[in-house]
């Protein structure tokens, strides 16, 4: 099914000639499509945009998109054996051999945890003693208990139970671990008073957290009033590392849940800066927010998104094509109407007739695009990095001559030294005294 919008104005900016976009000779019908499921032709949910603008070139980081979805395609059509081969390491062998002799997809239980029945309420000292007892498994009572109310994702009456008893053992000291995983729950089950009273006890413990415990004070943070300090735990947290796209996404989130579409929109400019592909979450809250804003500012970044979207060939849900559809609809002074349809294998839209843009290379996309490597990465000044200038000043020459002889492995032969060397060395001298080309 496809998603057409049509309108009686048309958002130039999506389709006029940019710098970054007029890169090839010719024109192209210049529609936004978004696909719902992951861009192959053969699937059956498409999303596009339909406007009646002119058509314009394509960019050349949708060729470098393209190349490189088309280079997968390649590899993955190479793997591709046939179904009689009996090649135990052979591909797609494990997933033949899985379909034949299916295993049961229940999880196998943990013998330690078929012994202990995990608490369904709080429990007091005593208890927590008496299931100690009753533990037989090799690591720490505490981490294990722990680490399964976690995974079953128990109530929080349950573990603050947990670390009652073990502060009581240990003089009012409960270990990091345990406080990061009574955090995720804490984060799980939305306790915000809960995440609060542990970001306190962190803050005056530790100066500085690991990712995990960084990345779940912050999801927690931002739902509560306090959620200005998520801000300041992420650049506390880019100052060790550079953090996830989910970090950027909460604090986001965050931001556009109280209201300041300003920090929103800066810390969207700073994820991309950090060439990080944003969440398709991060992305549809902006347009969920945008609905019956009269800001052209506003409305000027939401299109410069479709057009990221297009230009790196990504490709939204259901639930993200409904928040575009419902922003373009609700846009104040515009008449835009959305609806479902379906595509063509030839690739038209049923509902505005147009042919989507494929994802392929023409030829002239690929002429273009070699021409550029060759000038600007083989002969030009771009190299790859890790690389020195004194290599890439000597690579014309080396790749020019044609080398006769190729020997490898000489450096290895000073690791045995019971092996005589030296006729091999007398060959080497010997070829190379006839001109040959050698490489060693």
């Amino acid at each position: 099914m496809t998603f057409c919008l049509s309108g009686f104005r048309s958002f130039s900016k999506l389709w006029k000639n940019n710098p970054y976009l007029g890169l090839v000779p010719g024109y192209s019908p210049h529609s936004l499509f978004l696909v719902d499921s992951y861009g192959i032709w053969n699937r059956q949910r498409w999303f596009s945009l339909k406007t009646v603008s002119p058509q314009n070139t394509k960019a050349l980081n949708l060729l470098k998109a393209k190349t490189r979805y088309h280079r997968k395609g390649d590899e993955g059509s190479n793997k591709q054996v046939s179904s009689d081969s009996p090649h135990l390491f052979a591909a797609g062998a494990a997933r033949k051999r899985a379909e034949m002799n299916p295993q049961s997809k229940e999880p196998v239980s943990s013998p330690v945890r078929d012994t202990i029945q995990l608490p369904t309420r709080p429990l007091n000292s005593e208890e927590w003693d008496k299931l100690k007892e009753d533990f037989k498994g090799k690591g720490n009572f505490e981490n294990w208990i722990s680490s399964q109310i976690t995974y079953s994702r128990s109530s929080i009456d349950v573990a603050k139970s947990l670390l009652a008893w073990v502060a009581a053992k240990n003089n009012g000291i409960v270990s990091y671990d345990l406080l990061v995983k009574y955090l995720y729950l804490c984060v799980f089950h939305k306790q915000k008073s809960e995440i609060i009273d542990v970001y306190e006890i962190m803050k005056v413990r530790y100066k500085i957290l690991e990712p995990a415990g960084y990345s779940l004070l912050i999801r927690g943070l931002i739902h509560t009033d306090r959620w200005r300090e998520a801000l300041l735990l992420l650049e506390d947290f880019e100052k060790v590392m550079i953090p996830s796209k989910r970090n950027y996404d909460d604090c986001i989130q965050g931001a556009l849940l109280h209201q300041d579409v300003n920090t929103a929109w800066n810390l969207y400019q700073k994820l991309l800066g950090h060439d990080l592909i944003p969440m398709l979450e991060t992305l549809e809250a902006f347009f969920d927010f945008g609905k019956d804003i009269k800001d052209h500012q506003y409305a000027n970044k939401l299109l410069d998104i479709l057009l990221y979207l297009r230009n790196n060939q990504l490709y939204p849900g259901e639930s993200f094509a409904h928040s575009i559809k419902a922003w373009f609809e609700s846009v104040p002074g515009e008449q835009w109407k959305g609806q479902f349809t379906t595509i063509r294998k030839s690739g038209r839209c049923s509902g505005c007739g147009k042919t989507m843009e494929s994802i392929y290379l023409s030829p002239e996309e690929y002429e273009f695009l070699k021409e550029n490597i060759m000038r600007n990465v083989i002969d030009g000044g771009d190299q790859y990095k890790k690389t020195t200038p004194e290599p890439n000043h000597s690579l014309p020459t080396f790749r020019k001559e044609c080398f006769a002889l190729t020997f490898h492995g000489m450096i290895g032969l000073d690791c045995y030294p019971s092996i005589d060397v030296r006729p091999c060395t007398s060959v080497i001298v010997h070829l190379g005294k006839n001109t040959l080309q050698l490489t060693v």
